[in-house]
């Protein structure tokens, strides 16, 4: 039988406790999960493509059918390479539906086979994002309770101000 496999994508510019809901949740609904740390052209990130990459390893080391990659292009192309039908997108407000709509009718175009799972995310993050993160940490604001602990040192190392 084939496997049943997805690919969830997103800059994690850094991964917040929404996030690893959602992976979390589709990792239980897939036999693997690829979580694929991208460079995004529009967003200027604060943390290399590699510190995602480990800060993102970290956070689901404990989850067997989870891998972290990297890919460069056009994400409808790499799903087709390593063989995966399905696309997670996380939505936490009608806001990101639009653009998220958008996304996925582009992809499917590009390839037919590349179907996108909105996923709606626990209401209790709704609110959170990496962008509202970051400026809470820039400005020496307590963000234990918006990343994973396995990797809040890391953030707050590199973005709490040492005036």
């Amino acid at each position: 039988m084939k496997q049943k496999n997805a690919i969830y994508p997103g800059s994690f510019d850094p991964i917040t406790k929404g996030h690893m809901d959602i992976i979390k949740r589709s990792a239980k609904m897939f036999d693997k999960l690829y979580v694929a740390v991208l460079t995004n052209s529009s967003k200027s990130c604060c943390f290399t493509i590699e510190e995602r990459m480990e800060m993102m390893r970290k956070c689901t080391s404990d989850m067997q059918n989870v891998e972290v990659c990297t890919f460069s292009g056009l994400l409808a192309e790499y799903a087709k390479k390593i063989d995966v039908v399905t696309s997670i997108r996380g939505l936490r407000a009608v806001t990101d539906f639009e653009y998220e709509f958008q996304m996925a009718l582009t992809n499917k175009k590009i390839n037919k086979e590349l179907e996108t799972i909105f996923l709606t995310t626990n209401s209790k993050y709704m609110y959170l994002s990496s962008s509202i993160v970051k400026e809470i940490a820039r400005n020496g604001g307590d963000i234990s309770d918006f990343v994973p602990s396995v990797v809040l040192d890391d953030i707050k190392n590199r973005l709490q101000r040492k005036d």
